[in-house]
């Protein structure tokens, strides 16, 4: 057992929110580490190495804002492959000297707050059991951290290859000549099987619901035909609009109902979105489409038939891109796709819907299903997800110092105050976490207007000889209300996803996401803070 010194705050999690928080509150001379599980810095692009891994932001705005660390970095493709990523991790570590403030391959297994000496006491495991005390406990754990894998019977029978996707092997892995199975059709699953589809003997996909993909657009720093990377002279500008747009990116929603546009005309601007790639379709669609069922639906009939035009078979068609939407478009997260759709013109690529044909059993040689019978794999890969936004904090055990747990508190629905803090557990923080913008925002957007509010919040404390901050319980139930609220006023809340926790059995359904928007949550959040930090109490 070793003893750490007390720290001023501890983090965990060494990916885009806990590096930004270090690097922060050094900047402010407070005493901090990172406690991450893993080998290296990168959250979830240390450990998501699958084939095809690539982030679904322009590279733009997938970085830190600030000149200090973006400067010096040259991007080489408009959505940046996993590779390109740890390289540019690797730039800020260098630029910033983190690594020196991480313990790596320490992962964190418990926090208890002890009220009398007013600290977190916090275990973790590298090989022995690691006990430090700390002020203040900064969560960075990731809306994709906890991993999840439906109870399939037999799973552990398998005797082939067999991988999740976020527990990809560091090495490659050969796809040449085999018969695989890919299992979900989220992100990671579109991403896998457009990469591995011209390598393998024969792909089959299990999908459950289909995606509602998106073109991407790609476009590398040679061939700039579909995308033109901005110059370095408008960064400052680009950054500065994330803080006014919605989504915490470079557009907003066109300012009109799309039924108030005539109806060639709306055709010809979904075209101009389709174009364009990347998330335009969603973030520069009409102002109701998130709003209005007959809004939402044109903008489905549209994507529908320019997604069937790429399909061959005719039965391929109703399984991918079906006449009847499964669900609102936009209303679960639509993945970016290259060739995704072109995948299933091959002849080694089947795809089975598993609402009309369940997944009985895995066996020894592959998957058995209702009416395929027996289908043998030498891999199979688990493309199913994550117990996403509460997953990663609620995988800590965290206590308070009335004995509470959080994973008690949380067991029926999940509660916060502006999405950072939670009642009865003082000086503890989360980012990128339940009821904040998260996965309805741009990822290092919301990072840092959460990041850069706590370590103001930190340094308040410190001038004014406070040691202790705690989220009210009127204060949450108000923040609650408000993310009901404005969840209710969409069209995400008929639809069962990990947006709302609806992906895994048992997991409470509730808006896990704030939907009012990244100029509206800083609104919320300058006003907490202008008025002394109303909603918290301090002492």
């Amino acid at each position: 057992m070793e003893i750490e010194d007390t720290l001023d705050a501890l983090i965990v999690g060494a990916g885009f929110s806990g590096l930004h928080v270090l690097y922060k509150l050094r900047k402010e001379g407070f005493n901090v580490k990172i406690h991450e599980t893993g080998d290296g810095i990168g959250g979830t692009w240390f450990w998501n190495r699958y084939p095809g891994a690539r982030t679904d932001s322009a590279n733009t705005f997938y970085q830190y804002m600030q000149d200090e660390i973006w400067q010096g970095f040259e991007w080489t493709e408009r959505c940046a492959g996993q590779k390109q990523l740890l390289d540019y991790f690797e730039h800020v570590d260098k630029k910033l000297c983190l690594s020196k403030d991480i313990l790596f391959r320490t992962k964190v297994i418990s926090a208890e707050f002890n009220t009398t000496r007013g600290k977190w006491l916090v275990k973790s495991d590298n090989g022995n059991v690691i006990h430090t005390w700390a002020r203040h406990l900064v969560l960075c754990t990731g809306f994709a951290e906890r991993r999840y894998t439906p109870p399939f019977k037999g799973l552990n029978d398998f005797k082939g290859e067999i991988y999740h996707t976020s527990l990809w092997p560091d090495r490659v892995v050969s796809f040449k000549g085999k018969r695989v199975a890919v299992v979900g059709t989220g992100a990671s699953g579109v991403q896998v099987i457009q990469e591995i589809a011209g390598d393998v003997e024969h792909l089959t996909v299990y999908q459950r619901t289909p995606n509602l993909a998106l073109p991407m657009q790609q476009s590398t720093i040679d061939n700039q035909s579909k995308w033109k990377f901005p110059h370095h002279s408008k960064y400052q500008e680009l950054f500065e609009g994330t803080r006014r747009s919605f989504f915490g990116l470079d557009r907003n929603f066109a300012e009109i109902n799309a039924m108030d546009v005539p109806a060639d005309e709306r055709h010809q601007f979904y075209e101009y979105l389709f174009a364009e790639g990347g998330f335009a379709f969603i973030l520069g669609n009409y102002q109701d489409v998130l709003t209005s069922e007959e809004a939402n639906g044109e903008a489905y009939k549209f994507w529908c038939e320019k997604t069937r035009a790429r399909i061959d078979d005719p039965s391929k068609k109703d399984i991918l891109a079906p006449i009847v939407p499964p669900h609102p478009i936009f209303a679960k997260r639509c993945s970016l796709e290259q060739r995704y759709y072109e995948a299933y013109n091959r002849n080694n690529v089947d795809i089975i819907d598993i609402r009309q044909s369940p997944i009985i059993e895995f066996t020894s040689l592959g998957i058995r299903t209702e009416q395929e019978g027996l289908t043998e794999f030498d891999i199979i890969v688990l493309a199913t997800g994550f117990d996403s936004i509460t997953g990663g904090i609620l995988n800590i055990n965290i206590t308070n110092g009335n004995g509470e747990t959080l994973q008690d508190k949380w067991k029926e629905g999940t509660w916060t105050n502006l999405g950072l803090s939670t009642a009865s557990f003082p000086n503890m923080y989360f980012l990128y976490g339940p009821q904040a913008p998260t996965a309805l925002s741009n990822g290092l957007t919301c990072i840092e207007i959460q990041g850069d509010w706590i370590v103001e919040l930190m340094v308040y404390m410190k001038a004014h000889n406070k040691t202790t901050v705690v989220a009210t319980k009127a204060a949450e139930n108000g923040w609650k209300r408000k993310v009901n609220d404005v969840w209710n006023l969409t069209l995400f809340c008929g639809t069962a996803s990990w947006y709302n926790g609806g992906n895994v059995p048992g997991k409470p359904v509730e808006p896990l996401n704030y939907a009012g928007g990244i100029p509206a949550y800083i609104a919320a959040l300058t006003l907490c803070a202008e008025n002394g930090y109303q909603g918290f109490v301090l002492s």
